[in-house]
């Protein structure tokens, strides 16, 4: 008996020696919200069973205190059923930044667009280049940092791989200078951009003007399982 005992104690330990050998994804949300700060000075966010809401009067972005470099992020996101205007999106390799309207969150950003123009999935970079994917005919200052798009073009596939008023699953990985996002499985985004090398993570309110009006409103994002394995 002890030395079956013995072998499975043995058996055990391998395993369990073997899983820390590779990078194991971790939780961003908890209940104290414990590893995000505000460094904005409106907006709003708290856990509601295993779900952050957040709710802000104006475009913001709640960080990360902590900086990742190389990483897996993956989380869920589900959009309002509103008439007025909603987005949202996953930052990573954030900053805080000093402009006209204070600090604010700059950096990449797995987009999350409702809208009609179906962009969700792409990649916007907050505060700087705008559209890195798709091209945008005005809003795109692509520039020497930016070396490759692997994608020709903004598919129907991409176009219709958020669905909205569901829970969506995102998949960013960002390793050295390649970038990935995948959006409920469909591959949305791959391009090699050297200009952000590390920084915080950020999920996004737009902003509703309806709570800037009266105080109220039903514009509310949220997110849940939101996980990151750190490769380095």
């Amino acid at each position: 008996m002890k030395s079956v005992l013995s072998i499975l104690v043995a058996a055990i330990l391998l395993l369990s020696c073997a899983q820390n050998g590779k990078p194991k994804p971790y939780a961003l949300l908890d209940k104290d919200l414990s590893q995000f700060s505000n460094i904005y000075k409106f907006g709003t966010a708290k856990m509601v069973g295993d779900e952050l809401v957040l709710n802000s009067t104006g475009n913001w972005f709640f960080t990360t205190k902590k900086r990742y470099k190389n990483f897996i992020l993956t989380g869920e996101i589900i959009m309002p059923d509103v008439k007025e205007y909603s987005n949202s999106g996953f930052m990573f390799r954030g900053s805080a930044i000093e402009s006209k309207k204070g600090i604010v969150a700059a950096g990449y950003q797995a987009e999350v667009d409702p809208s009609d123009r179906k962009w969700s999935g792409g990649l916007y970079h907050q505060g700087g280049r705008q559209w890195l994917h798709p091209v945008h005919a005005k809003r795109s200052n692509l520039d020497q940092d930016f070396k490759k798009n692997f994608f020709d073009s903004w598919t129907p596939e991409m176009a219709n791989a958020y669905k909205h008023l569901q829970w969506n699953k995102y998949r960013i990985e960002c390793i050295n200078n390649e970038i990935k996002i995948y959006l409920n499985g469909v591959l949305t985004t791959h391009v090699l951009d050297n200009k952000l090398k590390e920084g915080f993570i950020g999920l996004q309110h737009h902003g509703s003007a309806k709570l800037r009006k009266t105080g109220k409103t039903d514009n509310v994002v949220r997110f849940r399982n939101v996980m990151i394995t750190e490769l380095d």
